[in-house]
């Protein structure tokens, strides 16, 4: 059996840090209930999906955002997540620190865009500050983490460390992951365990022209996942984690539905529930974590999926 981890970012953006209590209300309104001409297509309809297939989702969700608008935006987001029985975790956007109406940090006058910008006793406080959101919100206590941007460090792990949350799912390898001071000198694509902490890294491989991609609905075929997701089974990879936002089933303008990634999480979804014989819907309350001896090369896609992949993404531009 393989575990996948089905992550879901949940943040809410005014695009631009102008006039933002103005944007907010229509901003919350697009990345969350996602409307669109043919129905809504945001958070509810994913949580819909899941549900209809029996499937576990873990959604990473990001609360700095209410020390400027207030609690009741969050608490409705963390209401329809754990109504629908799913996993409500802890994301951080440090973008918002210096928006809040209350300090949420001493002398933060800008903006610092990755928590890693900041001081392992700042990151700890930012951590316990947005655990608290959401369990102010009535999300149960929150025991994995992922960083906005998945712009962490090693400090991170001391951070979640002393506030107690077990498992951080921050670590990608196309990305920061590399330059992290997490397993210096060494690829993570398996889980592992790093100061008192449970890395659970993005699943990332190698498109066939030496580039690492992390495995994301807008970003990878339907075929390249589900062949992937074969792949790690066959080569006893213990987990396997794909990345989706609340607002990835729409396109850049948030308006319309994207079709092709509609279709990728619907075929992702029916895939999960017909093999479960194969592959098991994990998230991390309850999670036993598995960490193999040693971290394996990246997954190998060919590259004729690759130029599949990139006409399916051509056609998605030229009609979205």
């Amino acid at each position: 059996m393989l575990d996948v981890f089905l992550t879901v970012d949940v943040e809410i953006w005014c695009d631009g840090w102008q006039n933002i209590d103005e944007e907010f209300p229509a901003a919350y309104r697009k990345y969350i209930h996602g409307p669109t001409p043919r129905g809504d297509f945001g958070l509810p309809y994913q949580l819909k999906v899941l549900n209809d297939h029996g499937l576990t989702g873990v959604f990473f969700v990001e609360p700095l955002f209410s020390a400027r608008f207030g609690a009741q935006a969050l608490a409705d987001i963390v209401g329809l997540i754990e109504g629908a029985g799913q996993e409500v975790q802890l994301h951080l956007h440090t973008e918002w620190v210096d928006e809040a109406t209350r300090p949420l940090l001493p002398d933060v006058g800008a903006k610092r865009q990755h928590l890693r910008y900041f001081s392992r006793d700042e990151q700890s406080q930012l951590i316990a500050q947005g655990a608290a959101m959401l369990y102010a919100a009535g999300a149960r206590p929150v025991n994995a983490f992922r960083a906005g941007s998945f712009g962490f460090n090693r400090d991170t792990l001391l951070a979640l460390a002393e506030n107690a949350i077990a498992f951080d799912s921050s670590y990608n390898a196309s990305m920061f992951g590399p330059d992290s001071g997490v397993m210096p000198g060494i690829l993570m694509t398996e889980p592992a365990a790093c100061e008192g902490v449970h890395e659970y890294p993005m699943t990332v491989y190698d498109d066939g022209t030496k580039a690492l991609r992390h495995v994301q609905l807008t970003s990878c075929s339907f075929g390249e996942i589900e062949a992937l997701m074969w792949q790690a089974l066959a080569a006893g990879r213990s987990a396997f984690v794909l990345l989706a936002h609340s607002f990835e089933l729409l396109n850049p303008a948030k308006d319309r539905v994207d079709p092709v990634v509609l279709d990728r999480f619907r075929k992702v979804c029916a895939f999960l529930d017909k093999n479960r014989d194969s592959f098991r819907s994990a998230g991390f309350h309850g999670l036993v974590p598995n960490a193999p001896p040693r971290q394996p090369s990246p997954l190998v896609s060919p590259l004729y999926r690759t130029g599949l992949r990139m006409l399916q993404q051509a056609a998605r531009i030229r009609f979205r």
